[in-house]
């Protein structure tokens, strides 16, 4: 072993053995911001549930996936809410001498016949000459605290060119020890998932890899496990459209799950059991523990998150036993307890959202409009957007309010990614304006400021009160010669004269 190598593993046990204790209000289990985790991965070993998961750490205004560690959050109670959290337990290139640096991605703890733990992790291959780099390696450790230490040296058990050849990612592995012995392996993403069957030694494989089809919309995040004889698949499915029973925007995940009367499949989808969460990824994992299920998850939740600084939540799981095989009902996330929100004047969150471009490009979400966010780098589902290969003059957005209500001004956070006046892409209209339904027509509102179409900030536009049930921005589209850019919006703010709870 090299002596650095050495050293790191007595580093990772020294660290599994001085937990701090977290005092959790709810979800997510780590809600302060001091440490974000994501993509959980639940045991049970005894009296103890352990999550594994990676460390995101990207800073707020940077897309993309900055995992460098995992780290491990432990309890003897789910509702006592205390938890004793291992960070940085493991990096991929001390756990593996093969592995590149970062990349920690979802892993997964399993129990093996030889009642040894196995550690399987997607990393990166250092000096891959696959054209993806990302591979399955396993470790092993007498606890799921470690000290770890590869269970196959000689590299990783599954790439683009071990055991077989294959042209995916190979990424999210999940793992399941059947009551005869035999042990089963899922892996995969961008909805492509395998299945192989693997020796008794957890590392060799016993038969080919397997496509596996059946389950609708499956994404990636794919957690195995078996029930009263049926084996069941819950994954991340991005199945998008208007009237999808999983999630409107593409770019959003929902978490569905299918059922198979063996390891290997034939796969049957039985529907969605967790909708999208304030992040746009999604990763499940479900676990019985002291005979009561559960739901983890990650979440944007926690004090300054987003979708690449995301946290674990965990929820009941819910049965119905009537029906065969039995059925997972949709799981209710819930909050720890929020202060109270203060008065505002902002009184768009209480309206539907409607618009001209109806339905909107999978790409973009209407709700995004009055979701109360506004982020410095945002993603497409983060706003409305009209962007199309041929973007019209003119588009609208509308707010409606079940009763009628009093509004004397708007703010709008308008983004873009060409300059105003461009005549492709999405930039700043050349013009906007807002309009009131007074019950018979749409009339401008009364005496408005001038409008602005600023980026970077809110463009506030005041005008004397009205009384409605609906309001209207109508924009028109910068451009010049029958072509023009598309016009995004990340938030839109109706303002009533006063303050309201």
């Amino acid at each position: 072993m090299k002596p650095l190598f050495a050293l790191a593993l007595a580093c990772t046990a020294l660290a599994a053995q001085q937990p701090r204790t977290i005092h959790s209000a709810g979800n997510p289990i780590l809600a302060d911001g001091s440490y974000y985790s994501a993509d959980p991965a639940p045991v049970v070993v005894g009296n103890t549930l352990y999550i594994l998961a990676g460390r995101d750490e990207a800073p707020p205004d940077v897309n993309d996936f900055i995992m460098n560690e995992w780290q491990i959050f432990a309890t003897d109670d789910v509702a006592s809410g205390t938890w004793r959290h291992y960070p940085g337990i493991l990096r991929p290139d001390t756990l593996f001498a093969w592995a590149a640096p970062g990349h920690a991605y979802a892993g997964q703890i399993i129990q093996g016949p030889d009642k040894r733990f196995y550690l399987y992790a997607p990393v990166q291959q250092a000096n891959s000459k696959n054209r993806d780099p990302f591979a399955i390696g396993v470790a092993v450790a007498d606890s799921p605290l470690g000290p770890w230490k590869d269970a196959h040296p000689g590299g990783p058990i599954i790439s683009q060119s071990v055991p077989e050849v294959n042209n995916i990612q190979n990424i999210d592995p999940t793992q399941f020890v059947d009551d005869d012995g035999r042990v089963y392996i899922y892996w995969g993403t961008f909805g492509q998932l395998r299945g192989m069957e693997l020796a008794p030694d957890m590392v060799t494989p016993r038969g080919p890899e397997v496509p596996i089809t059946g389950l609708t919309g499956f994404f990636e995040a794919p957690w195995f496990f078996k029930r009263n004889g049926t084996y069941y698949m819950i994954y991340a499915g991005n199945q998008a459209g208007p009237n999808s029973p999983c999630t409107p925007a593409v770019y959003h995940a929902c978490i569905a799950y299918g059922t198979s009367p063996s390891p290997l499949g034939p796969w049957t989808w039985r529907g969605v059991i967790l909708d999208p969460v304030s992040s746009t990824t999604s990763h499940p994992g479900a676990i019985e523990f002291k005979g009561k299920w559960y739901l983890v998850y990650h979440t944007a939740d926690a004090a300054g998150g987003g979708h690449f600084r995301r946290s674990v939540a965990i929820d009941a799981l819910q049965w119905d036993d009537s029906v065969a095989p039995a059925r997972i009902l949709k799981v209710k996330p819930t909050r720890a307890p929020q202060p109270p929100a203060p008065p505002t004047r902002n009184i768009a969150p209480r309206a539907h959202a409607g618009a001209s471009n109806e339905p909107i490009p999978l790409q973009y979400w209407i709700n995004a409009l009055n979701d109360g966010i506004v982020r410095a780098n945002p993603l497409p589902p983060d706003m409305w957007c009209t962007w199309t290969p041929h973007n019209p003059a003119t588009q609208w957005a509308q707010y409606e309010w079940d009763q009628p209500i009093q509004l004397n001004g708007a703010r709008i956070y308008f983004w873009a990614d060409h300059p105003a006046g461009a005549d492709e892409g999405v930039a700043p209209p050349a013009f906007w304006k807002l309009e009131y339904w007074n019950g018979q027509q749409w009339l401008p509102v009364p005496h408005p400021s001038p409008y602005t179409a600023d980026l970077d900030r809110f463009n506030e536009v005041r005008f004397d009160t009205v009384t409605t049930s609906r309001l209207r921005a109508t924009f028109t589209a910068s451009g010049s010669n029958g072509h023009n850019a598309a016009v995004a919006v990340q938030e839109w703010e109706a303002l009533a004269p006063d303050p309201h709870p």
